[in-house]
């Protein structure tokens, strides 16, 4: 790994010289756009729209245009300016709880890796951080923009977490919130005992990237002048259920299905065996659950279609009823 950024944790009176580090990398394919006849390289010029001149990089610079369509110019000068008094120092400025933390502010994280100098003030910080159970607020500037952040331990390692401003987190505006929506306490049990049979240890490396995969295949197909077969999908079982609660009792069927199927199938094997059978199992009994869901929700949907259908269907009798007794009188 290569270190992206050089400068000090500031802890109080303390000053820990240290590195950052990408703590996480894509694993995307990447591709070129090319001429599809020739297969050459597309390439991207910058023409100004008004000298219609090509423009060399180092006469580019930023502009904020006005709601009235003027352009204020900055240049590189104006932008160094700008004081940042983060630039070379994480500055620690309080202490929290974890669980008070949104995870939704998490933005990017960094390794960071202490200069030779810094290692026993890294070390008694780091300790320090993991016996209080709390994480550290920061600020740090990076790429010329200030950020908050947090410091925590993982796997005796600092890491900082870039966080969003809390401005830069959307509201959730949705009509449904709004809405008075009943839940029946039997679906309500059937979901919490679902959620339950599904409930296991999360292991990340049980899961992989099929799309990346089945790309990486497609390639290597190219490459070797080979046909890619494309694979079948999973066919949706003809019986679906008729109502929430029916989709519900499938899916938990099927999640205790896959558990037994998956202890019935770990009798036989070693003990070094044992955990790729419960991890098909915890796979399976999620596939069926999800294909269950899935039918959940078009048989709700149904259900709400059927409400609708007789709704309408009383509505339409109304006026038959009413010309009737006013034939009468």
């Amino acid at each position: 790994m290569h270190s992206m950024w050089k400068g000090a944790v500031s802890f109080g009176l303390v000053m820990i010289p240290v590195k950052l580090y990408a703590a996480t990398e894509q694993r995307d394919i990447a591709f070129r756009q090319v001429h599809r006849e020739d297969g050459g390289r597309i390439r991207f010029r910058r023409f100004c729209s008004i000298c219609e001149e090509e423009v060399p990089y180092e006469d580019v610079a930023k502009g904020y245009e006005l709601p009235g369509g003027e352009m204020v110019i900055l240049t590189e000068d104006d932008m160094a300016e700008l004081p940042l008094p983060t630039t070379r120092s994480i500055e620690v400025v309080q202490f929290t709880p974890t669980e008070q933390l949104d995870p939704i502010l998490f933005n990017r994280s960094y390794f960071v890796e202490p200069e030779a100098a810094g290692a026993r003030a890294y070390v008694l910080l780091r300790d320090a951080l993991e016996e209080s159970g709390k994480v550290a607020i920061a600020q740090v500037a990076l790429r010329q923009r200030e950020s908050l952040a947090i410091l925590r331990v993982r796997e005796g390692v600092l890491v900082l977490e870039t966080l969003l401003w809390p401005d830069e987190v959307r509201d959730p505006a949705f009509p449904f919130l709004d809405d008075d929506i009943e839940v029946r306490p039997q679906e309500l049990r059937m979901a919490e005992s679902l959620i339950e049979s599904m409930t296991v240890d999360f292991d990340p490396d049980e899961y992989h990237d099929s799309y990346r995969e089945a790309l990486q295949e497609l390639v290597n197909a190219k490459v070797e002048g080979r046909e890619v077969i494309q694979p079948e999908t999973g066919e949706i079982s003809a019986g679906e259920p008729s109502s929430l609660a029916d989709a519900l009792r499938a899916s938990l069927d099927a999640a205790r299905g896959g558990r037994s199927a998956a202890a019935e199938s770990g009798d036989g094997k070693s003990a070094g065996k044992a955990g790729t059978g419960k991890a098909a199992a915890r796979k399976t009994g999620t596939s069926k659950a999800g294909a269950a869901r899935a039918a959940g929700t078009k048989a709700a949907g149904d259900e709400e279609a059927k409400t609708s259908r007789r709704t309408s269907a009383a509505k339409d009798k109304e006026p038959a009823t009413t010309s009737r007794r006013r034939r009468a009188s």
